[in-house]
């Protein structure tokens, strides 16, 4: 299948379609998947009080250079740091720095790395300290939305039907589904047809076959699902600051069902 190329790199670019890759590439997202899996196993133990957001950045771009991968977001249209950092009522793209953890907080950290051309991208929550009641239960809820998200993959289901399942379980919760960012197909090309949305309806949008790579990364308010996106052009926040939180795979399908490229090796993915 052609494949366009981005003239000044010969680099992949978006496709107006969704690629359906053969069986040989998959060994490449699996590398891919697990470099960033462990770099977010490794820093696990150093999200805690007093620590910042940019150790926790410098931490995750050592390891990943370390292990023969690059970080993928890293100049990414301008974006200046390797992993984003999103503290409790951040949605998505909160920029690390000089931000110190405290005890109580939730942050969802995002990362991709790069192998060898192929794009591994997940994210995950993290406690720090001791967190409320209502904080779990939001971690909780979008872990097991993901999850059921998840087992809507394989061929012949379609898009919708992953969505719906995500939007139906948050919503019986009476937490929202935000609508402004969604999953994205992935590969060579860390953002790639299609738009994976988490809200649908059963049986719409593009019918899923053996090839496709995207991920899904369902963001979870516990209020109400509207954002808006600060000065800065990247941290996105809900507009009635409730707290947020997402987690995100990266996922191929199968021939019967679903690969996790993005898996935790420690077991490490869903916290406790």
């Amino acid at each position: 299948m052609y494949e366009p190329q981005d003239l000044e790199t010969d680099a992949p670019v978006r496709s107006s379609t969704i690629r359906v890759h053969p069986p040989e590439d998959f060994e490449g997202m699996r590398r891919a998947g697990r470099l960033v899996a462990e770099a977010l196993d490794m820093i696990a133990p150093h999200v805690k009080p007093g620590v910042t957001t940019g150790e926790i950045d410098d931490l995750i771009r050592e390891f990943t250079l370390d292990n023969g991968g690059l970080p993928a977001c890293l100049g990414y249209k301008g974006y200046e740091k390797t992993v984003c950092t999103s503290i409790n009522h951040v949605v998505c793209h909160g920029i690390p720095g000089d931000r110190v953890l405290k005890d109580g907080d939730i942050v969802n950290i995002d990362h991709t790395v790069i192998v060898d051309g192929w794009h591994g991208d997940s994210s995950r929550m993290y406690a720090v300290g001791e967190i409320n009641t209502r904080a779990r239960k939001l971690v909780d809820v979008t872990y097991e939305a993901l999850e059921l998200g998840l087992k809507q993959v394989k061929p012949g289901n379609t898009f919708g039907d992953i969505g719906f399942a995500i939007q139906k379980f948050v919503e019986s919760h009476r937490m929202s589904v935000v609508r402004d960012f969604c999953g994205h197909g992935i590969g060579r090309v860390f953002h790639d047809s299609p738009n994976v949305l988490h809200f649908g309806r059963k049986g719409e949008g593009a019918v899923l076959k053996a090839g496709m790579f995207f991920t899904v990364e369902p963001m979870v308010n516990l209020g109400k699902p509207q954002v808006k996106v600060l000065s800065d052009g990247w941290t996105a926040v809900t507009r009635d600051k409730s707290l947020s939180a997402q987690c995100e795979h990266t996922v191929g399908v199968t021939e019967d069902g679903v690969e996790i490229f993005t898996a935790s090796p420690a077991g490490l993915f869903r916290p406790n």
